[in-house]
């Protein structure tokens, strides 16, 4: 099955059940790269971002999600990876550098990139310090940054796990950023933290979020 064929099922089982909601999608570039930044509250987060928008969106995945066995794993392989999701290695020593690098590719080639610069799921619903690999990608690549927010998501799969309930979702987009002001300053550590800060400003601000000036990782290890 093509994806295509798939975004069509998927989308219109998404718009019978969770009546999605979906503002400033016109705010996504028709061409050329883009970098989608968002909020992560759940799983099905990219799931309801890749359907919404009409351009596909690539995303970088854990390639355990890809490496199973049996009919099981090879439908989630064949279901994640027609929904964009390119796999890599994010807990090896390198994992950071490759899934930076795949990023890098997919904007080199035009195409949408989705990140959750918090870097994980937030584990109670706030919005979490962001960490720098979106203003990375946004200044080595000159690619704008179109700030985004699911809201809604962690009702239809609390914890990111069981069933999915039936709920409404909205998924909202800001006019995008751009920081060709600072070009070739990819590698200096303060202009990358004030880019992910604006990044994560316009983020907190369409998904209403509280916002934690801790990384979620930490926040979770306490």
């Amino acid at each position: 099955m093509s994806r295509i064929l798939l975004k069509a099922l998927l989308g219109f089982l998404m718009r019978v059940l969770f009546r999605p909601r979906v503002e400033g999608v016109q705010n996504i570039p028709e061409s050329g790269a883009v970098i989608l930044a968002g909020n992560h509250l759940t799983f099905i987060d990219s799931l309801f971002l890749s359907l919404v928008v009409d351009r596909p969106v690539y995303f970088i995945g854990k390639d355990e999600y890809v490496t199973g066995r049996g009919v099981k794993g090879r439908l989630m392989a064949w279901f994640f990876t027609t929904s964009g999701m390119i796999p890599v290695d994010r807990d090896g020593a390198n994992g950071g550098v490759a899934a930076l690098m795949t990023g890098k590719r997919v904007l080199e080639e035009g195409k949408v990139f989705g990140i959750y610069p918090e870097g994980t799921r937030s584990p109670d619903g706030r919005l979490y310090r962001g960490r720098t690999g979106v203003a990375r990608l946004a200044l080595m690549t000159g690619a704008p940054v179109v700030p985004c927010a699911t809201i809604g998501t962690d009702r239809v799969q609390p914890g990111g796990a069981g069933m999915p309930r039936i709920t409404q979702v909205t998924v909202r987009f800001g006019e995008p950023l751009d920081f060709s002001r600072y070009e070739g300053m990819d590698r200096d550590r303060y202009v990358l933290r004030a880019v992910t800060d604006e990044v994560m400003s316009h983020v907190m601000r369409l998904s209403g979020q509280e916002y934690v000036d801790v990384y979620a990782t930490k926040a979770k290890a306490a």
